[in-house]
């Protein structure tokens, strides 16, 4: 676990600086003076349509990857490996295809869109680069994953994008950049840019070649290799639609259109917060799981995925407390449009549904990597066939902005019972320990004991000492209670670094 717990610590490390990043991001686009909520509820529909982009795209390439690297690894040369060529041959002709179909489809994304959300109608053809960046250089992280290259992804995808961001945003605020329009335009092509770096500087590294001979792994597993792809393509785009669904709805459906995408993409990014430690884990254990599966090590497996549920658990908890604690009083503090006020609850709900997600650990990609694959297939479809009506009806409700995330959560819960249970019936495998209870607990003890001392007081000073002492508790909580095998050799190490006695 070594390797994975430095990989994901650095990871996660590297995701919260790019977090830092989004803050101020988040803070020129909502402050009072910035842009307007239709403006930035235009970028929340961008993100949410690159996602659908990349999801049909990508044609199951990144499943394929995790999967079968390890026998291109083993077998072949470097300069013979071919999987990365045909990875991103697949994926320009699947973003071909998207292409084409919203061209097709751009008539009825003007009946849908045009009378509540018109700038998504104006600025539409843009979020196809937008989308096409995004397509490409999520399939290399994927490769880069398997070169224990999680580290150099996540500073590409989480620090650099949203530098390229923060520059123009601050180049708009001081009227360097003189119009939305060109705002826009530049920021379509981010993406793109991150993804041109990324593979020069695996170039430079030269630990990616490029290749259009068939490798004798390719020839050998090709009919494995479509089986997989199918199947994980069909659970892959299922999965995504659940997730971007929300915001589609909402654009379409509200008669504020945009302006209540933008309210709710606020509390998504607050909410994508506790998700930061996920993504620096996945990365790190996407390959080991695949060697893992490949030696049939299954205790190794039931080791990670017990691991990754605990360490996110604790993350997730901790991460939301501190949110919910200082949420509405950062509104005030920091001078938002008060409207952003309705976007507490959207946080508490999909912040509840992250703690469900990363709490579960694991296991998609332990299903994903092993070869029961098909099965995600199946746990996509039960998602999208519980979240789209949920979410429409929800919606159409006289809950409004508060109908998506409180179908997701609902859907979520039940998806990942479902995949727990399903790793429990074939393997054995499960997450959860009598640390798992501990974990909610402490999280919950502290939150209560910060709010009855500090719920009526606002401004930074209340936000920063309210902050402190709950990350007092709790960290102090779960180095004592040994909640995670893994913090207890971080904090030796800090402390040693610090010159403190051991």
């Amino acid at each position: 676990m070594s390797q994975i717990r430095r990989q994901s610590i650095i990871a996660s490390i590297l995701v919260y600086i790019g977090f830092a990043l989004g803050f101020l991001n988040t803070y020129l686009f909502t402050r009072e003076g910035g842009l307007s909520q239709e403006k930035y509820g235009l970028i929340g529909i961008f993100m949410a349509i690159a996602s659908l982009m990349y999801t049909v795209a990508n044609m199951g390439m990144p499943a394929y990857i995790a999967k079968f690297y390890p026998f291109y690894r083993d077998n072949l040369k470097q300069k013979d490996n071919d999987m990365l060529t045909w990875s991103l041959l697949v994926g320009l002709v699947g973003f071909l295809l998207v292409g084409v179909g919203g061209v097709y489809f751009k008539n009825l994304i003007i009946l849908k869109f045009g009378k509540n959300s018109p700038l998504l109608v104006q600025y539409y053809y843009w979020i196809f680069p937008f989308g096409f960046g995004l397509t490409i250089y999520s399939i290399v992280e994927a490769y880069s994953w398997q070169l224990n290259r999680a580290i150099i992804t996540n500073y590409f995808r989480e620090i650099q994008f949203r530098l390229f961001a923060t520059v123009l945003l601050l180049l708009y605020t001081f009227s360097l950049l003189t119009n939305f329009d060109l705002f826009i335009k530049f920021f379509a092509l981010t993406y793109g840019a991150i993804a041109i770096m990324l593979i020069m500087y695996l170039k430079a590294k030269k630990e990616i070649h490029f290749t259009f001979n068939l490798s004798r792994v390719t020839k050998k597993f090709y009919k494995k290799i479509f089986n997989l792809v199918s199947f994980t393509f069909g659970g892959t785009l299922l999965y995504g639609i659940s997730l971007i669904f929300d915001s589609l709805v909402i654009a379409s459906v509200l008669p504020k259109g945009l302006a209540s995408v933008a309210v709710f993409s606020l509390g998504q990014y607050m909410a994508s917060l506790i998700q930061a430690p996920q993504r620096g884990i996945i990365a790190s254990a996407i390959g080991p799981l695949s060697s893992a599966w490949k030696r049939k090590d299954f205790k190794k497996i039931d080791q990670i995925y017990k691991q990754s549920s605990i360490n996110q658990l604790i993350f997730a908890t901790g991460i939301f407390s501190l949110i919910w604690l200082n949420f509405s009083d950062a509104i005030f503090t920091f001078h938002l449009q008060q409207n952003y006020l309705d976007a507490r609850w959207v946080f508490f709900f999909v912040g509840l549904y992250r703690i469900v997600d990363l709490g579960t650990g694991v296991n998609a990609q332990i299903i994903g990597t092993s070869s029961l694959w098909r099965f995600e297939f199946y746990t996509g479809f039960v998602l999208l066939a519980l979240t789209l009506p949920l979410t429409y009806f929800l919606t159409k409700s006289s809950l409004e902005i508060l109908g998506p995330p409180i179908a997701t959560l609902i859907s979520f819960i039940v998806y990942n019972f479902i995949r727990c249970w399903f790793l429990w019936y074939k393997f054995k495998f499960q997450p959860f320990t009598i640390k798992t209870v501990f974990t909610l607990g402490l999280a919950m003890a502290c939150y209560g004991i910060c709010y009855l001392l500090f719920q009526q007081q606002q401004g930074i000073i209340w936000m920063t000492l309210r902050s402190i002492l709950f990350i007092l508790l709790f960290g102090f909580g779960t180095i004592q209670l040994k909640l995670s095998e893994d913090v207890i050799p971080v904090w030796l190490t800090l402390k040693k670094r610090m010159g403190f006695r051991q």
